[in-house]
């Protein structure tokens, strides 16, 4: 997977876990919308484990590792009680999220004992040239 569509896959994501988090916030009928947002959710974690190790440089390990964590925050989200699928009205969420945790930590996991944390924190930060201008601009 090239770089271009490595960052689109990642942005889509991002995208697509926003979107879940404006329906949690909604009040929705589970009836109409619960077997849709797991079907999403499965989604991207499939999505996510493709992803996973076909990142070339610290730039896309910090995008997925990133997203990673969103999805995580996601998933707890889903298990709160405030929840419009709340797992004490509906037990099938608390499994899928079960699952779905397990194969997100396993990712994160595998993130955090690769190479890539030990050079990101070895890298100097980078500002482009677009970013310098800018900031020489507020003097």
């Amino acid at each position: 997977m090239d770089s271009v569509s490595f960052e689109d896959t990642i942005f889509i994501l991002n995208m697509r876990i926003k979107m879940l988090r404006d329906i949690l916030r909604l009040n929705p009928p589970p009836e109409l919308f619960l077997g849709k947002c797991l079907n999403e959710l499965e989604f991207i974690d499939w999505v996510l484990s493709c992803l996973s190790g076909r990142y070339k440089g610290i730039t896309e390990f910090d995008y997925i590792s990133d997203t990673e964590w969103q999805f995580s925050q996601l998933l707890t989200e889903f298990t709160i009680e405030s929840s419009p699928f709340s797992p004490s009205v509906f037990p099938e969420t608390g499994e899928k999220i079960a699952l779905l945790r397990n194969n997100s930590n396993a990712r994160r996991k595998a993130f955090n004992e690769s190479d890539m944390p030990a050079e990101m924190a070895k890298a100097e930060p980078v500002v482009s040239s677009a970013e310098l201008s800018s900031l020489l601009e507020s003097f």
